[in-house]
């Protein structure tokens, strides 16, 4: 028989345990590797082990998300290279720090067609990134505004416009949203 868990544990379990997979996925559409995606979530949800006792019981999602992109953060600063100290091993933090596979291949190019995998790759980083989060990531406009660190009309605001531009992009290549061509247009 195992001992009776801790007000902890029970929080953790009831709180953060089922946020697992959207804490994955969030960190892997930061990260754009699976393994650094993996310390990530690690990080995160040590952090939100030893911060579950402060923690209200409201929007547990946000909460992990906030922690998570500060994270982030501090990952990014490690990561940052100085050149002064070795270039070689700055070149080569560099090269496992850029971006190996974008969204396209990972997640959009199974799903949707040529066109709309250029268009998506097309977007300003801004805009890839909260349409990553919440068309592909379904995240609330509340949960990518914690995890950007903007305001939630920000992140609405960008998701018009870059769904917008896929639309338009659709467009200009003769075919509808629904992926079929247009009418009179060459297939």
């Amino acid at each position: 028989m195992s001992p009776p868990k801790s007000d902890a544990q029970v929080a953790f379990d009831k709180y953060v345990v089922p946020e697992l997979e959207v804490l994955y996925r969030t960190a892997r559409s930061l990260t754009r590797n699976t393994a650094d995606a993996e310390d990530l979530v690690q990080d995160t949800l040590l952090r939100a082990f030893r911060a579950i006792e402060r923690f209200d019981g409201r929007y547990p999602r946000a909460w992990l998300m906030t922690i998570m992109r500060n994270a982030n953060i501090n990952r990014v600063r490690k990561k940052t290279p100085d050149l002064l100290d070795d270039p070689e091993m700055t070149f080569e933090r560099s090269v496992d720090f850029a971006e190996t596979e974008g969204p396209e291949e990972t997640v959009v190019e199974p799903v949707f067609d040529s066109v709309v995998t250029a268009a998506f790759a097309t977007l300003s980083p801004d805009f890839r990134q909260v349409v990553e989060l919440v068309d592909l990531n379904a995240l609330s406009y509340q949960e990518a505004a914690d995890v950007i660190g903007v305001p939630v009309g920000t992140v609405m605001s960008r998701l018009h416009r870059a769904r917008k531009r896929i639309r338009e992009r659709i467009g200009e290549e003769g075919l509808e949203s629904s992926g079929a061509f247009r009418a009179g247009e060459p297939s």
